[in-house]
């Protein structure tokens, strides 16, 4: 079934396509299943870039299926708040939206721990479907300059088969595909342990996905696990395409390759650091942001390493604050934190 559409009558650049669900986050160092108090954020990659780069000013919409529930009805208000287009989106009136498990240790640090909210029949990310968009998609699609995609539909069929379709039709239209991995073994399975690598069957499931990316976005043990590198060229040079690459490490330096230019930049340390949820969806989306305006291709080294620091900014300023959309930065904070004027206290 088909969500209600967002009153945005706007034609997006970019479409986010993949889950929209709840975190909720345990107390520092507790468990979130049991220990109080506990603090529920709207979350989920593709909801958090797409939020992001709103927020940053950009045209945005989202593809993705949420329950017919409370946590469906705060999305569809943050998303229409922040005029992202909702042609795109499905409700489903059986299965609910997820809800994530996040442990944080006492530095903010967070693992995904598990589930809560299935009734047996999954949660409503998993049943996103090609029979429920609408031609309005096709035409989205059509017009779009950027698809943002993930790996977690590729864990159920049937989200599996309408990621697929967004693609096949963004290749044929010949748009920046941005494939940010963003690996959580836990929605490959509920009981994989936290934080594990995948297993070859995973890995062969998700390798077909980096050929189609013109963007591959990666943290440094992602690389590790499919790559068994983390050196940009190598990967890029790697693959068909011979996409554009970055590599995340936590506070350590961004390693680069985009435009035909690579290098190295230090991260941004943020002034306190209260939650890394949702940092590296705030750097993807600083990452598209910059390069939108560059029409994906700098002309000079200085333009593709200044693309790189706006991301980063982004991503320190999310960790300042609870949650992974509530603390995402305009494009005038960024550029504050980047000159060295904000604060950090959001």
């Amino acid at each position: 079934m088909l969500g209600h559409l967002s009153k945005q009558c706007h034609s997006p650049q970019v479409i986010c396509i993949g889950e929209a669900l709840l975190d909720r986050l345990g107390p520092l160092g507790g468990n979130p299943l049991h220990d109080q108090p506990y603090e529920d954020r709207l979350g989920g990659a593709p909801a958090n870039v797409a939020c992001g780069l709103a927020k940053l000013g950009n045209s945005v919409a989202f593809f993705g299926r949420l329950g017919s529930d409370s946590i469906g009805e705060c999305f569809q208000d943050l998303f229409n708040a922040r005029a992202i287009n909702l042609n795109g989106l499905q409700i489903d009136q059986s299965r609910p939206t997820r809800i994530v498990l996040v442990r944080r240790d006492l530095s903010g640090e967070r693992s995904f721990q598990g589930f809560l909210g299935d009734k047996g029949d999954g949660f409503a990310d998993q049943a996103l479907s090609t029979d429920d968009f609408p031609e309005a998609c096709n035409l989205i699609i059509r017009h779009a300059r950027s698809l943002l995609i993930g790996t977690i539909p590729l864990a159920n069929k049937t989200s599996e088969d309408a990621l697929l379709w967004c693609i096949d039709r963004a290749l044929e239209t010949n748009i920046q595909i941005v494939l940010d991995i963003n690996w959580r073994s836990t929605f490959w399975g509920e009981n994989n342990i936290p934080d594990s690598g995948p297993s070859q069957k995973e890995v062969a499931n998700i390798k077909p996905l980096f050929e189609k990316a013109s963007l591959l976005k990666l943290a440094k043990e992602e690389a590790n696990w499919f790559f068994s590198c983390d050196d940009p060229k190598q990967i890029s040079l790697s693959l068909f395409r011979q996409p554009d690459v970055v590599i995340t490490d936590g506070p350590n330096p961004v390693k680069w390759l985009i435009g035909g230019f690579s290098g190295a930049t230090d991260a941004v340390a943020p002034k306190v650091v209260v939650d890394t949820t949702g940092a590296g969806d705030s750097f993807t989306a600083g990452l598209i942001n910059q390069l939108l305006r560059l029409s994906f291709k700098p002309e000079t080294y200085k333009e593709a390493e200044a693309v790189v620091e706006f991301a980063a900014a982004c991503g320190s300023l999310v960790c300042t604050g609870s949650g992974a959309i509530d603390p995402q930065p305009t494009s005038q904070e960024v550029l504050a934190c980047l000159s060295g004027s904000f604060g950090g206290d959001k």
